[in-house]
């Protein structure tokens, strides 16, 4: 087995010593004073070698401008072939673009705006493939009435994922002091379908989460059991008179103790 060897051109000397050439073509596309020292040159190939200056635009520290020169064959001029703008080692960079699909956070969407679904989006499936408990669902769409796409099993899932973690679940703080939990409250009106168990609706006006779509197992001040205690009664401290005192008269007993007849025990 043989390996292949890439040839490296040598740089073309007449090319390497066009400095002057490379820095008056940064000139004309930078402002005055901007291309800074000449950091070195990169052989691109037979007869073309490319210069690089700092740049010293506060606003692309790191960059450097890229100057590149070449000849014709047996020619002695030598001519600027391209000249551009380049990110060196450490250069502030742009973040990398994605489209706009993927840039779209919730709450984006605006007043007028339009948010098309793709036809693959795997969180839908065809209206007649819907599998509810519900028995005149397909025959609903044979009259032209249903929908053409319904939420498919990895879009409830993901849906029901997404409540579950968020500020309407059981992990907020809200729903750990609550004193009971939204399945057991009288306002929670239950999703129809097969997130009935799970996810259900507020329907208390005096509650945050009013009109919200929200977790069983979430909760709030607001429930319909909540009972509120009444205060404990504080019992008053015993009052102590530690500065008068009350005398107390002897009384004469019943057994006379100057008498020497006996009592009759020993």
């Amino acid at each position: 087995m043989t390996r292949t060897r890439t040839r490296v051109a040598p740089p073309d000397q007449a090319c390497v010593a066009a400095v002057d050439l490379a820095r008056a073509a940064a000139l004309e596309l930078a402002r005055p004073g901007e291309p800074g020292d000449h950091l070195g040159v990169e052989s691109e190939g037979d007869r073309v070698v490319t210069h690089y200056f700092a740049c010293q635009d506060r606003a692309y520290r790191g960059w450097r401008w890229a100057i590149t020169v070449t000849r014709a064959s047996r020619a002695k001029i030598v001519t600027v072939s391209e000249a551009v703008l380049l990110p060196g080692a450490g250069a502030l960079l742009a973040p990398e673009w994605l489209p706009w699909s993927e840039r779209l956070r919730p709450g984006d969407l605006g007043v007028g705006d339009l948010l098309p679904t793709a036809d693959d989006d795997d969180r839908l499936e065809p209206g007649f493939a819907e599998t509810s408990d519900d028995g005149d669902t397909q025959m609903i769409f044979e009259y032209g009435l249903g929908r053409a796409r319904v939420l498919s099993a990895a879009g409830r899932d993901r849906a029901a994922r997404r409540w579950h973690s968020g500020e309407h679940g059981p992990h907020t703080p809200i729903a750990h002091a609550a004193p009971a939990q939204c399945s057991t409250c009288g306002f929670f009106l239950p999703l129809a379908g097969v997130m009935r168990l799970e996810f259900g609706v507020c329907a208390n006006e005096y509650a945050p989460d009013d009109g919200k779509v929200v977790s069983a197992d979430h909760g709030c001040g607001a429930h319909s059991e909540a009972a509120v205690m009444p205060p404990p009664v504080e019992q008053a401290s015993p009052i102590l008179d530690d500065m008068g005192f009350d005398l107390i008269e002897d009384e004469a007993g019943s057994v006379d103790e100057s008498a020497s007849e006996e009592l009759g025990h020993s």
